[in-house]
């Protein structure tokens, strides 16, 4: 879907409807009062953020970030209160996959912060400056340090994570693929967390069916900055396309229908299925139905791709 050039403003969204407006209000304001309950236990000695993303909105209390021992701040937050939520596809949904299903109940009793969008090579490139990690392998003209970073495996993304940890004495990891979807919903329960169908000017995919212009083939092909297209009701930007995003469970081929807790990943027994992990949100390169809320795909733990980046969840303690 054609969206704005990456150095170019974000383009304008048209109104959504009262009934969306309504949904995000009080998806906002339950996320405000969980964070107003805990208090500075949410923001330590970090602040409110006021760096990065726009931080406006009902209550900007529920945005912040970690300073860094080395200096300045680490990237924007923001709380997710606990709660629950059904995971997974109706077998009605558009593009619905086995994998997919059955949808199940999954509660999450703590409150949790998220990367408010996916790691930019700026935030990459502050680790790299700092250690004598590898370096991720560039490609052609994308040099601009606000797109997400790309071309890293899991384990890039959990080394990004020891330092982060490090440098603010704070607990971050990659998600697990419940805190993922449940974070990204934020109480909707719809295919996008914007509704059953998406504008251009929503979401950086390539285009299809259930774009509300019904265009195919109409992307841009590669990434766009980081924070540059509308937030869901809870502030996360790009939950949906621009890059797919690693999540700490291995790849299985279906759920239990059971209840369960969503902090606690799938750790697969099977030694094949060991070495894939589950990755979220699609990306540029895919089309609507693979950006799904309750989409999900498998990518080595060794693979690095153009479409292929992550965002880290900070454990609240």
């Amino acid at each position: 879907m054609t969206v704005a050039a990456p150095s170019a403003p974000a383009p304008a969204v048209a109104a959504p409807s009262a009934a969306h407006q309504e949904r995000f209000a009080l998806a906002a304001a339950r996320q405000a009062a969980g964070a107003a309950a805990l208090g500075s236990t949410v923001l330590g000695s970090s602040g409110p953020d006021s760096s990065g993303p726009d931080s406006s909105g009902p209550d900007s209390s529920v945005f912040f970030a970690d300073e860094l021992t080395q200096g300045g701040r680490g990237p924007a937050l923001a709380f997710i209160p606990s709660g629950q939520c059904v995971i997974g596809s109706r077998a009605t949904e558009y593009q619905a996959q086995p994998a997919e299903m059955p949808r199940h109940e999954v509660s999450f009793p703590r409150p949790f912060a998220l990367m408010r969008t996916a790691v930019s090579r700026r935030a990459y490139n502050e680790f790299l400056s700092a250690t004598e990690h590898r370096r991720p392998r560039p490609y052609a003209s994308w040099s601009d340090v606000d797109f997400p970073i790309f071309n890293i495996t899991v384990k890039d993304a959990e080394a990004y994570a020891r330092w982060l940890s490090v440098q603010t004495g704070q607990l971050y990891r990659l998600p697990t693929e419940a805190e993922w979807e449940y974070a990204c919903r934020a109480d909707s329960e719809g295919l996008f967390c914007f509704g059953d169908k998406i504008r251009r000017d929503e979401v950086n995919c390539s285009g299809g069916l259930h774009c509300t212009r019904g265009l195919f083939i109409c992307g841009i092909s590669r990434p766009v900055r980081v924070g540059s297209l509308p937030p869901n009701a809870w502030g996360l930007f790009e939950m949906h396309g621009n890059v797919q995003e690693f999540t700490l469970d291995h790849w299985r081929d279906g759920y239990r229908a059971t209840p369960r807790v969503g902090d606690m990943p799938f750790r697969s027994p099977d030694a094949h299925h060991r070495h894939f992990h589950v990755v979220r949100g699609g990306s540029w390169f895919d089309g609507p139905g693979a950006c799904r809320s309750a989409s999900r795909a498998m990518r080595h733990e060794h693979e690095i791709d153009l479409n292929l980046g992550f965002r880290l969840l900070r454990e609240i303690r």
